[in-house]
């Protein structure tokens, strides 16, 4: 199966998961919803992954990738179309749930799916295609719900992300043959996801993800906090936000080029470095221009992270069990997207933006020592 036909698939299904998470917000707050309400929705999406992904990437290694990515996206069809029946906040939760519960699926499968496809250096090249598509998806999918919304309304902007959803797996259902055989069941794949805790490449990896993300989250989450405490405008924080996404979809169009060069690890490990001087620069920059100068350099940084992350968590999974080492990493992600905010949230209350970036700063800064005291002697041993 061609890369890039998987590449497709998974951005219409990311189009409409994009596109429904900010039409389910706009909706409920349209029904009258408050921001509690609003919130809440929010953590549903993400419920089922953190609950689910090691199963769902189990059955992925079980049974093989094309049934789970076939129920994935019919389950987000399904999800999609139920706001459909009628406008009640009860069917936006379901709608919520649902969507949450089909993405892990379809998630973990596609990423198995993308990894099979090559080996070396040229599954990183796919999944530095495949994460280039999910970019272009983050900017079509609240684009084209909001372009929805405004032209026809909730209800068929809900219609139109549905069989956006619903396009894969008519797809995979006429064309059954496009996914590689599942794992032989054995007694390796039989014991528990959380062994593989066990194998210290791949623990390290998962807690790279989970650095990485929170430089990623605690970003999107504080610069608006920042830039409104300096008196920036709307506008301007927009378009401090905008340059860190395009830093971070250019840095993925050259990023098995620069895993080539200096090992998928390597650049990991120097991304932490560059994003923890960026992060403990930002505090000191009072107008839009430097700050989405430093934007622009932690996209670079972190841009092509958590992709990396994805090959290196491949890499290092025990044959037919990759699927449960992907499942472990979005667990690993999705916990890290609730407790993260929480913690640092009750820091910033107190002291303000600004030690938030600092204490992230020097958190990034520990996590590259610790990385590079593995990448050193690599590197040794390979002169």
């Amino acid at each position: 199966m061609s890369v890039y036909l998987v590449v497709l698939l998974a951005v219409l299904t990311s189009i409409s998961l994009r596109g429904g998470k900010m039409a389910v917000s706009l909706y409920a707050l349209d029904l009258g919803a408050g921001s509690a309400a609003v919130g809440a929705l929010a953590a549903l999406f993400a419920a089922f992954p953190l609950l689910l992904a090691v199963q769902a990437g189990r059955l992925s290694d079980r049974f093989g990738v094309r049934i789970p990515l076939v129920c994935g996206t019919l389950a987000m069809a399904a999800g999609l179309a139920l706001p459909l029946i009628s406008a009640h906040l009860a069917l936006l939760f379901a709608c919520a749930a649902l969507v949450g519960l089909g993405h892990v699926f379809f998630h973990v499968s596609m990423h198995s799916l993308v990894g099979a496809l090559g080996e070396g250096a040229q599954r990183t090249r796919n999944f530095a295609t495949f994460s280039l598509g999910i970019s272009i998806a983050a900017f079509i999918g609240p684009s084209l719900a909001g372009f929805a919304i405004e032209l026809a309304g909730f209800r068929p902007a809900f219609a139109v992300l549905a069989v956006v959803a619903a396009l894969p797996a008519v797809y995979l259902l006429i064309v059954p043959k496009v996914a590689p055989p599942a794992a032989r069941v054995s007694e390796e794949t039989a014991k528990s996801a959380f062994e593989l805790l066990a194998i210290p490449a791949l623990r390290r990896t998962l807690m790279m993800s989970g650095v990485t993300l929170t430089g990623i989250e605690l970003f999107s989450f504080y610069l608006p906090i920042y830039g409104r405490s300096i008196g920036l405008t709307a506008s301007v924080i927009g378009a401090v936000l905008s340059s860190y996404a395009l830093a971070g979809f250019l840095v993925r169009s050259v990023m098995h080029r620069l895993a080539q060069r200096y090992t998928e690890l390597g650049v990991l490990t120097g991304s932490l470095f560059v994003a923890a001087v960026t992060y403990f620069i930002v505090p000191g920059l009072g107008s839009g221009w430097p700050l989405a100068a430093a934007a622009f350099a932690l996209g670079l940084a972190l841009g092509s992270a958590q992709p990396l992350t994805i090959i290196l968590t491949y890499n290092h999974a025990p044959s037919g069990r990759s699927g449960e080492a992907l499942g472990l990493r979005i667990m690993a992600n999705k916990l890290t997207q609730i407790v993260v905010p929480l913690a640092f949230g009750g820091f910033g209350a107190a002291l303000g933006a600004a030690p938030v970036f600092l204490a992230t700063g020097a958190f990034l800064l520990l996590a590259g020592v610790a990385s590079l005291r593995i990448v050193a002697p690599q590197r040794q041993d390979q002169r």
